[in-house]
């Protein structure tokens, strides 16, 4: 903490108006982004009841996994291809296009008519949305300079938490003035293709990041610092990636880490609300509190996103990991096995948002950025993170289809939340980039 204290003073010092447009661009396609991903998770439960066949209504649990799933598998394969050609046209104008195109197809979600046209769109929305998170990331490694870029990455993450804080106030608002009924969600869908807008500003304002068009300009093919590969032809950026024995290790490494982050909150923190009503049916109260949930959920998570690049400074890397993974399982421990009122779980929802989805991803901007060199960096992060959605899509589908199984909401969440002691372990097989 000592080294937290006597850096503040001066990690901003080289900070010149021109990085904070460029993270002011990440920031608010990330903010988007947040919106998307919690408006999808706290309208659910009533779009499924407006769309769902009396056949189907008695299997809600698994058709809800399956959307948030199909979700996960079209932002995870549009991530992975994203990511790989902002290496060969741009971060800038790989963002402008996955912005532009999901902001219009969040937009058109809100005219789903069944279940199987809502499958549709959410996998193509995710296809669009998928790459814009690796592009930011990659834009303020890129500009920040090394003293500032983890508080940076850390902001940028936090635009994640104001999205989906948004995305709750807006259902909020929408459940107070009720004014379409059973079809509120439609609403939050239509808010949600406003960042089209958004796109003006990133051709205006955000730069192309220099220390990119430098690798490219220099043929620095190499993967990580280690290796000097440099002229020739250029690989292709993901099999330059896997051809390095020290790159392999790591983008396995921090994937691993990444599946158990992404799985993690889809699979266990994403059921949140819905335990919140259970708890209040269980109370026979009329107030299910499933609003403010969401609310303080958030508010955790953007608290840890402000601290992150603050904690994982002055911690080092690999500590700033266990922390992360030691407090998500014991929040969800104690949110799924000693929480029994909506009193408590609005104490704790708030703490379990500061570890699962604060800390749990803030991590994913800070760190693997720090692993790779430029001119595959997009590639090898946008890899970490969406191969894990690639395979963490099945994990709410199972928890959905599980609730029955293991009796409840609660016992299915202990089972999965058990994969964060992964995250105890891992850390300790991947370089420290803090200099001591």
């Amino acid at each position: 903490m000592q080294k937290l204290l006597s850096s503040g003073a001066s990690w901003h010092a080289r900070l010149t108006p021109k990085h904070w447009k460029t993270l002011k661009g990440a920031f608010l396609g990330w903010i988007f982004d947040g919106y998307e991903a919690l408006a999808l998770v706290i309208v659910l439960s009533p779009l499924l009841s407006s769309l769902m066949t009396p056949q189907q209504a008695g299997s809600k649990p698994f058709y809800a996994g399956l959307v948030i799933g199909i979700t996960l598998l079209g932002w995870g394969i549009g991530g992975l291809i994203g990511g790989i050609m902002a290496d060969y046209v741009g971060r800038k104008s790989m963002m402008m296009w996955s912005v532009f195109l999901y902001a219009m197809l969040t937009g058109l979600t809100a005219f789903s008519d069944s279940i199987a046209t809502l499958c549709v769109l959410r996998f193509l929305t995710g296809l669009a949305m998928g790459s814009e998170w690796s592009t930011g990331i990659a834009l303020v490694a890129e500009t920040w300079p090394k003293e500032a870029r983890a508080k940076g990455a850390g902001f940028l993450q936090s635009g994640f938490g104001w999205g989906t804080l948004i995305a709750a106030l807006v259902w909020y608002v929408l459940t107070l003035t009720n004014p379409l009924g059973a079809d509120n969600w439609r609403i939050m869908f239509i808010v949600g293709a406003l960042p089209a807008f958004f796109v003006l500003y990133i051709r205006r304002d955000v730069d192309e990041s220099e220390e990119w068009i430098a690798a490219v300009r220099n043929q620095e093919w190499g993967a990580t610092e280690a290796s000097h590969e440099k002229g020739g032809k250029r690989p292709f950026t993901l099999k330059q990636v896997f051809s390095e024995r020290e790159a392999v290790r790591r983008i396995l490494l921090t994937s691993l880490l990444s599946v158990v982050s992404i799985a993690g909150w889809w699979a266990v923190s994403s059921w949140l609300t819905d335990y919140t009503r259970v708890i209040a049916v269980s109370q026979g109260s009329n107030f299910h509190g499933d609003s403010y949930v969401s609310l303080l959920y958030t508010a955790g998570a953007i608290v840890a996103y402000i601290l992150s690049g603050f904690m994982a400074d002055a911690f080092g890397r690999r500590w700033f990991l266990f922390f992360t993974f030691a407090g998500s399982l014991a929040s969800t421990i104690v949110v799924y096995s000693y929480v029994s009122t909506v009193g408590q779980m609005l104490v704790f929802a708030p703490i379990n948002g500061f570890f699962t989805l604060g800390c749990a991803f803030a991590w994913l901007a800070i760190y693997p950025a720090e692993l790779f060199n430029a001119s595959v960096r997009s590639t090898a992060v946008s890899f970490v993170f969406n191969s894990a959605r690639l395979i963490a899509w099945c994990f709410p589908i199972g928890a959905g289809a599980m609730i029955k199984t293991f009796g409840g909401i609660a016992p299915t969440a202990l089972v999965f939340g058990s994969v964060y002691a992964i995250g105890l372990i891992v850390p300790w097989f991947l370089p420290e980039t803090v200099e001591a």
